[in-house]
């Protein structure tokens, strides 16, 4: 299969998937935040023997990954009021000293979800400008200016088949110029000076048919490979 075969066939990742995809890019020792909605996902796919420290703005260092069936805490949830679990040496702490971490840049890493990104990497995630949807900040202005380095996880398109990565975003913005990396149901893209650089693509996708997908001009990075998950229950 070559990037420029227009007929080849594939099939996107699941939300799951997604979330694997962007846990294995998490380093050793890493303090990171998971905003709310697919990214909370991540802490369950964690490499085995890999450290990497969940930090939730609701008041937790060291979130753990969901708990099974019939083990929830109902007092201890993340952000996103999702049951959750606390790693050995997790602590709570005061909700004001959450966003201290995030204000001071104390967090490596925060992955969050996005409606849009554009190509200088500017982002939008906290409303659709639908009035059914209320808007909800919450700490993702916070942390798109807090964290030493923002990345995000979305869908590639909306659900009318229409690109989400665009040249300019069109909805109101929650931080210009922070995302560094998108990790989508298609493709891991880098945000550079240069450009937006494909990492990966789903296997069986060629650059043309991401391209298609995509407002703003892809190019593909001379190290690219195919993105081949595990199998993974939808």
């Amino acid at each position: 299969m070559t990037s420029s075969d227009k007929t080849a066939t594939y099939k996107p990742l699941n939300r799951d998937q997604m979330a694997w995809r962007a846990a294995q890019d998490l380093q050793e020792g890493a303090y990171v935040n998971l905003g709310i909605g697919m990214p909370t996902r991540a802490a369950s796919y964690v490499p085995d023997g890999r450290e990497v420290i969940f930090h939730s703005e609701n008041g937790i260092l060291g979130l753990g990954p969901k708990p099974e069936p019939g083990t929830e805490d109902e007092n201890l949830i993340d952000a996103g009021k999702n049951y959750t679990t606390l790693i050995k040496g997790g602590v709570f702490m005061h909700h004001a000293d959450a966003f201290l971490m995030i204000r001071g840049k104390h967090l490596d890493v925060s992955l969050l979800g996005a409606f849009e990104v554009s190509e200088a990497g500017d982002l939008a995630n906290w409303t659709t400008e639908d009035p059914s949807f209320p808007p909800g900040v919450g700490g993702a202005m916070d942390l798109a200016v807090g964290a030493k380095e923002i990345r995000v996880i979305m869908d590639h398109t909306d659900k009318g088949g229409k690109p989400r990565i665009l040249k300019t975003c069109r909805l109101p913005l929650t931080a210009p110029g922070c995302v560094k990396r998108i990790y989508t149901n298609l493709a891991v893209i880098d945000v550079t000076e240069q450009g937006l650089f494909v990492r990966e693509m789903v296997e069986g996708m060629t650059l043309e048919q991401l391209q298609a997908l995509t407002e703003p001009k892809l190019q593909l990075a001379n190290n690219w490979q195919s993105l081949t998950p595990p199998a993974m229950a939808a």
